[in-house]
């Protein structure tokens, strides 16, 4: 049996996992004695699977416990735990509180035949997802065994909506009375930063000599020291910054308002447009214009090529720009 310790270090913050790994000794930090303990279990089992062979009986709340300190001791955001809850909350209202040798390919196949009843089908997926992730781990650590099947069901992919350089320009001009709702729609056209990244910038986020802000996403926790900004989308921001109060810390001091916004859409046309609209407007732009995917992959701060390809660049321009790439006047 392969050992695992804990321990502290003179000086240093934290608690350690230490453990011996093809002769090599590996050790990992942790930011309190409770999920180094977890985690500890989890290198113990790790290590010495080839010792547990059994299938281990566990209650739903034991397994849904251990599973939340695993995802923090990896360093898995609270968004993205409070959505995990959220589906396993769903499957628990649905299917009960099942135990490890409950948990079934019927059951399974019920709770997503109930739940589809219940939402859209990317709502769906999403739990099926986060299910699928939670069976997974189960698997690993010997709950269930490996005959389970979960796959997403398939999306009917719709267009994205991106605006035409028309009705850019006349939102901008609708915008014009509300100097602060109008930097917000540029900043998302100009960066495509999510709107509440957009409510959380600060002053000093803004380096008005290297046409740069620095961000921090609160949905995915990544952060970009050095954003590039174009020079049209910086120079209106160091016009508005100008007109701040002194001392002032956060760019906009108001909250976004709704209803302003509403009443400009509506102004200009386009009554059914989202604000995140203007993100994937940032994002099918840049497509048009030739930019690679990598790219606009970091700048929009996702998580896979796929899905900027997806969502993006899943647009009439980009699509119609490309058949126009053909010849078809050297057919005739």
């Amino acid at each position: 049996m392969k050992k695992v310790w804990i321990y502290n270090r003179k000086d240093v913050n934290g608690w350690w996992v230490g453990w011996y790994e093809s002769g090599n000794r590996k050790a990992k930090a942790l930011p309190s004695k409770e999920l180094a303990e977890h985690y500890k279990q989890i290198k113990y089992t790790q290590l010495n699977s080839d010792v547990f062979t059994g299938i281990v009986a566990a209650d739903w709340q034991q397994m849904v416990d251990e599973y939340r300190k695993t995802k923090k001791v990896q360093g898995v955001t609270e968004g993205t735990l409070y959505e995990i809850a959220l589906s396993l909350r769903n499957f628990e209202r649905l299917a009960g509180q099942c135990s490890s040798k409950q948990i079934t390919q019927n059951v399974i196949d019920k709770f997503i035949l109930q739940r589809g009843s219940e939402v859209k089908r990317p709502t769906l997926n999403k739990d099926i997802r986060n299910l699928k992730t939670f069976v997974n781990w189960c698997r690993e650590n010997r709950y269930l065994n490996g005959n389970l099947k979960i796959k997403e069901l398939k999306e009917e992919e719709k267009p994205v909506r991106s605006l035409s350089d028309v009705e850019i320009k006349k939102l901008l001009k609708a915008a014009e009375p509300y100097p602060p709702i109008k930097m917000r729609i540029l900043l998302a056209l100009g960066t495509g930063l999510r709107r509440g990244d957009i409510e959380s910038l600060k002053i000093s986020d803004i380096d008005f000599e290297k046409n740069s802000i620095a961000t921090t996403s609160r949905k995915t926790k990544k952060s970009m020291a050095s954003r590039p900004v174009s020079l049209g989308v910086m120079s209106e921001l160091s016009k508005y910054a100008c007109g701040l109060i002194v001392g002032q810390e956060k760019l906009f001091r108001t909250k976004f308002n709704h209803r302003k916004w509403h009443k400009i859409c509506k102004e200009v046309g386009l009554a059914d447009l989202k604000f995140h609209d203007l993100r994937k407007t940032f994002g099918s732009l840049l497509a048009q214009n030739g930019v690679s995917t990598a790219v606009t992959q970091r700048l929009l701060e996702h998580s896979s090529p796929n899905l900027t390809n997806k969502v993006y660049t899943n647009v009439d321009p980009v699509l119609r720009q490309a058949v126009e790439q053909l010849h078809v006047s050297k057919w005739l």
